[in-house]
């Protein structure tokens, strides 16, 4: 069996070293996209098996792909490609619809076993990387479905913070102080009622923010 894979990640680079890495498997690299919006408008190719989308591009979130993909075209299975193993992204995935998410330093073997297991339309998700979201995912939505009175930074920094940016890159993006983005992420924390950053941005992706 042939595995038809779309390839989304913005580095050249990377993505010559899959179709090569993937050279002589059963995984076949038949598309390739270098934005999050490509990535989008190429997996709407019916002749595409499975996606390896990239968390982080250079032109945007690829995790708002693939929530997009996943939108569009429910079907077809995402995994979710990253050089961060960061619990943010992966709640946000799991929350989103992916089928797996692999670290870029993961053995060939590995990564071609997920793309199998997702095209055939089970998913990839290990158990030590469920266990570590399970809190999250878990959250009471006793804030879920009420209006929460986030001013408009809030809202801002909390969109980066459920993106996985640090603290000092939220402060770099937004272009205010590190002290000031701490403040906001407590308040943040406090409004919504839950604990963590992670638990944060399972929230703002059920509430359509992300």
């Amino acid at each position: 069996m042939t595995i038809r894979v779309l390839v989304a990640d913005d580095h050249e680079v990377v993505r010559l070293g899959l179709r090569s890495l993937l050279a002589g498997s059963e995984a076949n690299v038949v598309a390739e996209a270098s934005s999050a919006e490509d990535a989008v408008v190429a997996a709407h190719n019916d002749q595409i098996d499975v996606v390896l989308l990239d968390v982080r591009m250079g032109d945007g979130d690829g995790l708002g792909a693939l929530g997009r993909i996943k939108s569009e075209c429910p079907k077809l299975p995402v995994v979710m490609w990253s050089a961060h193993d960061n619990p943010s992204y992966v709640a946000r995935a799991v929350a989103l619809g992916a089928s797996g998410y692999v670290l870029k330093g993961s053995p060939r073997d590995t990564l071609v076993d997920g793309l199998r297991k997702a095209a055939s339309g089970a998913n990839t998700w290990t158990r030590d990387s469920l266990r570590r979201v399970t809190g999250a995912l878990a959250t009471p939505r006793m804030a879920g479905d009420a209006e929460v009175p986030l001013t408009q930074r809030e809202s801002e920094v909390l969109v980066e913070l459920s993106r996985g940016s640090t603290n000092k890159e939220i402060a770099k993006t937004l272009q205010i102080s590190y002290e000031t983005v701490k403040e906001h992420v407590q308040h943040i924390l406090r409004k919504i009622g839950v604990s963590d950053r992670t638990q944060a941005a399972v929230w703002a992706v059920r509430k359509g923010l992300v």
